[in-house]
């Protein structure tokens, strides 16, 4: 009974205690008021010197859009080159976010970055620093399909000191020129690449043509070179068969003499005569014969005389019709026309198929004369321009972050001096 009475007394005089610790502390904090006031100023008077006497940062930012399509219209017209405005404005683009690019500006431009090349650092490393955390590139939202038009474009942040304005312009305009000079350079290689490609088709049809002109005689010439052997050899043939045949009739001339005289017959008689030579009186006789009479009834002297004809025969070409012909055939194959006249040719370019074509193009191509400095490949929808205000650092958030900082920070100094230095109670 009595433990539990004594429970029943401590319950309350905790609970009183906790609530006269808290009202203790706010008064702590209170009666500390000028302390952590003290700290608060003191910080933010440190926010203030901050916002003040760091080093404003401006931004600026140059938008690119496509320009209109008639705006390539000259270019395109070339027929060696082909550019359409979204590629343009991407090639531009490239070029603007190329650290290659950048550094050339920046080596070339060195007045412009005067504040930024401090001593120990190389060019390269201080334009490194500057790269990295001052340019960015603006590009619309690939998330976003209602976008009017594509558009590109350059953010630069800078300290005071540097021509943010100069910079952002005069590298747009550097990167124009560059992407024109390189547009001059491209169009100059393709059309002389152009022009090498229409040399050398020219070159291998000339070659092509002589090969073919050659290859054309070759074959005239080998079928005169046939034909004249063929007729040569039909001449040889024709000739031994004359000969042949005018030795054969010597020989059938010479039985025919031996016969003759063997009967008698010196004259041409016929078979008839003969018999009618041995009748008397006057017979008057018709004789049909279907068969040839022989040779021998010619008489001896005839067939002496042709015979000895044959014998001092030095040709027997005049015979035979066809040796005329052959001969007449052979005297034509002495001389190709065709040949000759395709060895005469003197400007063998016309014969070439398709060389007034190549002609007409390559002259096309000499005639282009395209000036690249006019070319509009963008269109600058936004120049960079003087920055009303900076946007870092920000002097009112720092101030109010610096209050509420001071603030808390007083209050834990105030609470770790009642820690350190905790009030003296007096015992019940």
């Amino acid at each position: 009974m009595e433990f539990s009475r004594d429970m029943q007394d401590q319950s309350p005089r905790t609970h009183r205690d906790d609530e006269i610790d808290l009202v203790e502390l706010l008064q702590s904090l209170f009666r500390q008021k000028n302390l952590i006031l003290s700290v608060a100023c003191m910080v933010v008077l440190a926010a203030v010197a901050y916002a003040f006497l760091a080093t404003p940062y401006y931004q600026v930012q140059s938008i690119l859009r496509p320009v209109e399509r008639g705006s390539l219209d000259e270019l395109n017209g070339t027929g060696v080159y082909e550019l359409t405005p979204e590629e343009a404005l991407g090639r531009v683009a490239s070029s603007l976010s190329s650290y290659e690019s950048r550094l050339r500006f920046f080596r070339d431009r060195q007045e412009l970055f005067a504040g930024l090349i401090q001593p120990g650092r190389s060019l390269e490393q201080a334009f490194e620093e500057f790269n990295r955390t001052a340019f960015s590139m603006l590009q619309p939202d690939p998330k976003k399909t209602n976008n009017l038009s594509a558009f590109a474009g350059i953010s630069l942040t800078y300290p005071e000191g540097v021509d943010g304005v100069e910079v952002v312009n005069a590298l747009v305009a550097d990167v124009l020129k560059e992407e024109r000079e390189r547009i001059a350079s491209d169009l100059e290689v393709l059309i002389a690449n152009r022009l090498l490609s229409l040399e050398k088709k020219i070159e291998a049809a000339r070659a092509s043509y002589e090969a073919g002109k050659e290859a054309e005689i070759a074959s005239l010439l080998e079928q005169d070179t046939l034909r004249r052997a063929e007729l040569q050899d039909e001449l040889q043939a024709l000739r031994g068969e004359l000969k042949a045949r005018r030795e054969s009739r010597i020989k059938l001339l010479d039985e025919a003499i031996q016969i003759a005289e063997s009967l008698g017959i010196g004259k041409p008689t016929t078979p008839s005569a003969m018999a009618d030579a041995q009748r008397q009186g006057q017979v008057v006789r018709t004789e049909v014969n279907s068969r040839e009479i022989p040779l021998y009834f010619m008489g001896s002297e005839a067939l002496r005389a042709e015979r000895q004809a044959l014998s001092e025969r030095r040709s027997d070409d005049f015979s035979e019709p066809r040796i005329a012909e052959i001969e007449k055939e052979l005297a034509l194959l002495s001389h190709n026309r065709q040949v000759e006249v395709l060895k005469q040719r003197k400007n063998e370019d016309l014969y070439l198929k398709g060389l007034a074509e190549w002609r007409q193009e390559a002259a096309q191509l000499r005639g282009i004369k395209f000036d690249t400095s006019t070319l509009q490949l963008v269109r600058l929808d936004q120049l960079a321009l003087e920055p009303l205000a900076a946007v870092k650092p920000k002097k009112t958030l720092i101030i109010g972050l610096g209050a509420v900082a001071g603030l808390v920070l007083g209050v834990v100094v105030a609470l770790l001096r009642n820690l350190l230095h905790p009030r003296t109670r007096e015992a019940p």
